[in-house]
């Protein structure tokens, strides 16, 4: 577009330029020969009340004199008697026709013009007063016109073509902007917005995306907050369902609930797998990991009731302030659901569990670890459990929910260590890092529980 307006420009404004620069310039070339030959004719004019009062050749010697052609040479007298006086350059015929014709006019002479201008004597005789104009003095200032005519069009066409290309890239900066805005926005930059400038259009257009590009953020953080609200409230009436499918012992129903359950887990996952791949970076500041643990602390605690668990929170108390990790909420809860799920799924039923959040860290960066504690059995061979996508959900499998809980530490910096817990059983300690310099505080650990163990 830039390139179009700048070659429209350029021939529009040549073609003014020349309509109206070689008129003139034809105009210029006429003027400077007029004027060269009315000065010729002026000082013709000039020797006329002399060649009236005599005809002496000695006589009018001063008389061509007195004239700046005469002084030049190029002023030629023919008498009436065949006698010239200065040099002639006119032809035989040509002095003739301008004794017969009684009137001046021009003929064409070596290396210029020569005006011939006959003046009437007594007794019926004809003088021709011959003025020789050179080439030189007809085209005396018209190259000159020409080059300052030639420059105006000159600076008038880069002009045009400055003002173009100017106007050119106020209307292509916002439209590159705008198209470069919808690339990112279709990669899945769901937080890019552009700021509207240049033509009215544009800037309606500019609008029109912005409004777009918050209608369709706000489109896929509901799908997203759907479909982990949904994996995640399927979770534990999941868990309760294989727990009681384990319980019916042999057989081919009950083989077959242990499948459906197993398959309908699977499926679960999948849901859950689906809403963190389509997780961009809408929630710029992160989540609050306290306030997720809090809540599905609360969500499982109806669940651990059941199980006759007891359970202990600390370090997420609500007057402590948020705990914020660069990763958005769906995902920690995600993550935090995948850790409480293993506890329900791969421990005996009566087994307690404990959560602790702790923040702290070198004065590099703060450090946030959340610890995830059971009395279980364990866990036999924890590399393979950390391996991404392992098990299939059997007993002592942790599956997706810790390769959900690994890529969820890993995009903050951090790690997850399986280790040996106090309570006899496993613990999944995750660490976070939060690209902020450490606050020096010490949470106040709390403790939530319905029991001691």
């Amino acid at each position: 577009m830039r390139g179009t307006l700048v070659r429209v420009a350029l021939a529009v404004t040549t073609m003014v330029a020349l309509a109206f620069l070689i008129p003139l310039g034809l105009v210029v070339r006429e003027i400077a020969r007029d004027r060269a030959f009315a000065d010729a004719e002026r000082q013709a004019a000039a020797l006329q009340p002399a060649l009236v009062i005599t005809t002496d050749r000695a006589a009018l010697e001063p008389a061509l004199a007195g004239v700046p052609a005469g002084v030049a040479g190029r002023v030629a007298v023919h008498l009436p008697d065949s006698g010239v006086i200065g040099r002639s350059r006119a032809s035989p015929d040509a002095l003739d026709r301008a004794r017969d014709r009684a009137q001046a006019f021009r003929v064409r002479t070596d290396g210029g013009w020569s005006l011939l201008q006959p003046v009437a004597l007594d007794h019926g005789r004809v003088t021709v007063v011959e003025v020789y104009v050179p080439d030189a003095d007809v085209s005396r200032g018209v190259g000159t016109a020409w080059l300052v005519l030639t420059g105006v069009a000159v600076m008038l066409v880069g002009g045009s073509l400055l003002v173009a290309d100017r106007l050119g890239a106020r209307v292509v900066r916002p439209a590159k902007a705008l198209a470069g805005a919808a690339r990112t926005l279709g990669g899945g930059d769901l937080t890019v917005r552009i700021t509207p400038e240049g033509p009215t259009e544009l800037r309606d257009a500019a609008t029109a995306f912005n409004a777009m590009a918050d209608h369709v953020e706000k489109l896929m953080a509901a799908e997203r907050e759907l479909a982990a609200d949904l994996s995640h409230r399927l979770r534990t009436p999941l868990t309760a369902l294989r727990l009681n499918a384990a319980a019916l012992g042999d057989g081919t129903v009950a083989d077959q609930t242990r499948h459906t359950v197993a398959q309908l887990e699977r499926e679960v996952d999948q849901i859950i797998r689906t809403a963190r791949n389509q997780t961009t970076a809408v929630e710029r500041l992160g989540g609050d990991l306290a306030e997720v643990v809090r809540d599905r602390i609360a969500f499982w605690s109806a669940l651990a009731e059941d199980e006759d668990r007891t359970w202990r929170l600390d370090g997420a108390d609500e007057h402590d302030g948020p705990v914020r990790v660069p990763v958005p909420r769906a995902e920690l809860a995600a993550a935090v659901d995948a850790m409480l799920g293993n506890v329900f799924r791969h421990t005996p039923e009566g087994s307690p569990f404990a959560v602790t959040l702790h923040v702290g860290g070198p004065p590099a960066g703060e450090t946030v670890i959340l610890l995830v504690a059971d009395g279980g059995p364990g866990i036999a061979d924890p590399e393979t459990a950390l391996r991404r996508g392992h098990g299939d959900g059997r007993e002592g499998s942790t599956g997706l929910g810790l390769d959900i809980v690994r890529r969820v530490a890993e995009s903050t910096g951090g790690e997850v260590r399986l280790e040996r817990s106090v309570l006899g059983g496993a613990q999944v300690a995750v660490r976070f890092g939060t690209g902020r310099p450490a606050a020096g505080r010490r949470r106040r650990r709390a403790r939530k529980s319905r029991g001691d163990h």
